[in-house]
């Protein structure tokens, strides 16, 4: 599973202008619902339900939320650098920038899993949040995402 099967140019928000984890995940939700055409609300509800379980800011500045929905006929995801860092409640207590949501319907299992698995290993590399860092353009950042998860890249 490379990331240019879950992710879009659409799917790409190089600076999202928000304050709070709350507020990521509502302008989130918004993006994901105009490319899956689910309503808004659903989808925020399933990210929230992730989050009391356990944060998933997974440290060095990176949250990856995700969620499973019943509606869904594929795998979504969603890239966005945000403006100013936010606090997630990361593991590592460190505010969080760059943030990759992925939806997935009930029936996803193991797909769900490796692409988790496969957006988790591309930023734990810090050469590569570093380049997704300095990169100004939703289409550039969406090179460089689908770049990295390339087979030649692995």
């Amino acid at each position: 599973m490379e990331l240019s099967d879950l992710i879009t140019p659409e799917g790409v928000l190089p600076q999202l202008k928000v304050s709070s984890k709350k507020q990521t995940l509502q302008e989130l939700a918004a993006v994901a619902a105009d490319i899956t055409g689910l309503h808004e609300r659903a989808i925020f509800d399933v990210l929230l339900e992730r989050e009391r379980l356990g944060t998933t800011g997974v440290g060095s500045g990176i949250a990856i939320p995700h969620g499973k929905i019943a509606e869904l006929d594929k795998l979504y995801g969603l890239f966005a650098r945000l403006e100013e860092p936010v606090d997630f409640d990361s593991v590592d207590d460190e505010p969080v920038d760059l943030i990759f949501l992925l939806l997935a319907p009930e029936s996803a299992g193991a797909d769900h899993l490796k692409a988790l698995a496969r957006v988790s290993r591309l930023l734990r590399d810090k050469s590569a949040r570093d380049k997704l860092r300095e990169t100004v353009t939703a289409d550039e950042l969406y090179a460089l995402l689908t770049e990295f998860s390339a087979p030649h890249a692995a």
